[in-house]
């Protein structure tokens, strides 16, 4: 690189410091500095595991987004892999309606799922008419998990479809033409080769799972995931100090998923939506 070169790439990289600095690392330094501020100082950062309903929310919060990554992956898989080696009328039309929850906000989501599992939904009509009891959870964590994964499996199956039509169809032929049974050219050779895939559809789904707020909020009757315990602490309790440590607490959880996943992958991973 020559001398003369620096200036050209100071211009082209000014542009992308100051959008950085001006909506990363200032917004982020402000809410650390305020989630300091409180009057437990520092230690309002330590609230997550001090204060019982905030590490009861952080732990539903996790088990939640885990439950929904590894539920997504399973569905998203089976999928992807029948779209990508099949052809047949509709496929297309098949592939936009199962990606079609992407044009939906939380807030949709939330109100569809209460049409299907809430008080006059169609699950509760339906068990009125066959036990005579109404089944009603869309307003649990139960619910909850219904609408995460009606907007994970979209993100989901686009990766395992991209990745899946990487896979050259000659090793599986080889597999079995030295006798492996399927079960092990899954194994062996499937599963490897859909890993990057996997590591990073999986980290997309957890982290949006772990900051989700619009379907949580549309549903939150019985349900205390880490958002809405912000959200609380924010416009209830006037908590702006404690919002702002939780707030920087679910940043770092989500940074570190994102983190494992790219190490594992060896590619940039990055959240949507």
């Amino acid at each position: 690189m020559h001398g003369r070169d620096y200036p050209r790439l100071f211009v082209l990289f000014l542009p992308l410091a100051l959008v950085f600095t001006a909506f990363f690392l200032v917004p982020m330094a402000r809410v650390a500095v305020v989630g300091a501020t409180g009057e437990d100082g520092l230690a309002a950062y330590l609230s997550i595991l001090t204060t019982p309903r905030h590490f009861e929310s952080m732990v539903a919060t996790v088990v939640l987004s885990v439950g929904v990554t590894a539920t997504a992956l399973a569905v998203s898989t089976v999928a992807g892999l029948f779209l990508v080696r099949n052809r047949f009328p509709g496929r297309s039309l098949l592939v936009s309606l199962l990606t079609f929850p992407l044009a939906f906000p939380g807030v949709v989501i939330g109100f569809l799922v209460i049409l299907l599992a809430g008080r006059q939904g169609l699950i509760g009509s339906v068990s009125d008419l066959l036990i005579g009891d109404r089944i009603v959870f869309a307003y649990s964590m139960a619910g909850l998990f219904v609408g995460y994964l009606y907007f994970s499996i979209p993100r989901v199956i686009l990766t395992v479809m991209a990745t899946a039509e990487k896979i050259d169809p000659a090793l599986e032929e080889a597999a079995r033409s030295l006798g492996a049974p399927g079960w092990r050219v899954v194994k062996d050779v499937l599963l490897p080769a859909l890993k990057p895939g996997f590591v990073a559809s999986g980290a997309i789904c957890f982290a949006t799972a772990m900051g989700a707020f619009g379907t949580a909020f549309t549903l939150a009757t019985n349900i205390d995931v880490l958002p809405m315990t912000i959200y609380t602490e924010f416009t209830l309790n006037a908590n702006i100090a404690g919002a702002a440590s939780l707030s920087i607490v679910l940043g770092l959880i989500t940074w570190a998923a994102l983190f494992v996943a790219r190490s594992l992958s060896g590619t940039t991973v990055a959240v949507s939506g």
